[in-house]
């Protein structure tokens, strides 16, 4: 059976939810396919930036944005020698409203995204759909093929098709297009821990904590602690094969406040490795495939802007496209439109992500110095009027985008 929609969005994370709700609201017949069966699943990025704040504004979605779950990071700081905390960015330095980061659970978000889009009638939602290959007609891409959880099988035929499955994507395995992988020298492990009486719900920023050759970093939920391990890349093997308890031993001594309920973490199942990547492709389209987010620029988690800038991306792309869809002629001129808006500021921030790692974060894991330089924390100590910028850059990036007119609500 062959399918047919105007606008196809495969994958259904913050790229591809924002791209559905956005052309939804411009009217056009947008089909969203997700290959899981809700957005349950841990240890995404949660971090939603100042500019994205203000984007759900835009879009008529701040309130109900603001009643999710979450709490507020005002500053990045960093542990000194003398114990004392550095602030590095001061996110409260910004202008209000959008003057912090919201910590908002990505099921959450993602949730809140799609009963939004729902309200639109050009707008469909289908779980439990895998995208298996796509549907090509002489050097243009038509549509996709798919399957579902129950083994069915189908196709989807669109004017345009949006690759937002992430930075392992299969649409862009299917189209040959391969992305530029630059050197990372950590990967990060996820776990949770369970908060305790007295615990404090509203930290005011985020502090990692470094010792030897590893560093901590806790995030606060409603009722436990995210927590993330960062080491030297390729140590996954090592590190489980070392086994769970000296896993809890490599924590304690980082973080000694946790001892008290690392008893929690019994097994390393519970621990899941990101496989840090930094990429990014030269060319994000093919005639009638365009790739955005992850699948385009899969982003470093330092700083936490992969999941802003996927949204930007989004924002662009509907931007862009919309009238070329309501008239039915995307051509491809129209999607290197889209790259060329976006391509710059996704330069600039693998850019500044790479200057850190390199600043920050190879001396640590190579055991050459724990923490930042100490040039980095006497700029922070002494120039706290320094402190606004590497808040601004965070949280707004190099190009914000603001939401088109079309799809703006009050």
């Amino acid at each position: 059976m062959t399918e047919n929609t105007g606008a196809l969005v495969c994958g259904g994370g913050p790229a591809g939810m924002m791209l559905g709700l956005l052309l939804a609201r411009a009217g056009i017949a947008v089909t969203v396919l997700e290959k899981h069966g809700d957005f349950l699943r841990d240890f995404r990025g949660d971090t939603v930036h100042p500019a994205t704040v203000r984007l759900m504004d835009e879009l008529g979605l701040g309130e109900g944005f603001r009643a999710l779950p979450q709490s507020r990071l005002g500053n990045v700081a960093f542990p000194a020698p003398d114990g004392t905390l550095v602030t590095l960015g001061d996110f409260t330095r910004l202008p209000p409203p959008y003057n912090y980061i919201a910590m908002v659970p990505q099921w959450d978000l993602l949730d809140f995204l799609a009963d939004a889009a729902r309200r639109e009638p050009t707008f469909t939602l289908r779980m439990n759909t895998e995208v298996t290959g796509l549907i090509r007609e002489g050097d243009r891409v038509a549509g996709v093929a798919y399957r579902t959880k129950d083994g069915r099988e189908g196709r989807i035929r669109a004017e345009l098709t949006v690759a937002c499955d992430g930075r392992g994507s299969t649409l862009r395995r299917e189209a040959g297009l391969v992305p530029k992988e630059f050197p990372v020298p950590f990967d990060v492990w996820w776990f949770r821990l369970p908060k305790l009486p007295g615990d404090d719900n509203t930290p005011a920023g985020i502090v990692p904590r470094a010792r030897g050759t590893g560093a901590v970093l806790a995030l606060s939920r409603e009722d436990y602690y995210q927590l993330a391990y960062l080491t030297a890349k390729g140590a996954d093997a090592r590190i489980r094969a070392e086994g769970v308890e000296r896993f809890r031993e490599r924590i304690a001594r980082i973080r000694p406040d946790f001892t008290d309920r690392l008893d929690q973490l019994t097994d390393m199942d519970q621990v899941f490795m990101l496989d840090v990547k930094l990429n990014r492709l030269n060319r994000w389209y093919r005639d009638g495939l365009l790739l955005i987010g992850d699948a385009a620029h899969a982003m470093s988690p330092v700083g936490g802007v992969g999941i802003n800038l996927a949204i930007q991306d989004a924002v662009a792309a509907a931007t862009l496209l919309a009238d070329p869809l309501r008239h039915r002629r995307v051509s491809v001129s129209d999607l290197a439109a889209v790259q060329r808006r976006r391509m710059r500021p996704t330069k600039i921030v693998q850019a500044a992500q790479r200057v850190l790692q390199r600043v920050v974060f190879e001396g640590q894991f190579t055991g050459r110095r724990s923490g930042p330089p100490k040039a980095v924390l006497f700029l922070g100590r002494w120039f706290p009027g320094l402190r606004k910028y590497p808040a601004r850059f965070v949280g707004f990036g190099p190009r914000p985008e603001h939401a088109p007119a079309f799809a703006r609500r009050p």
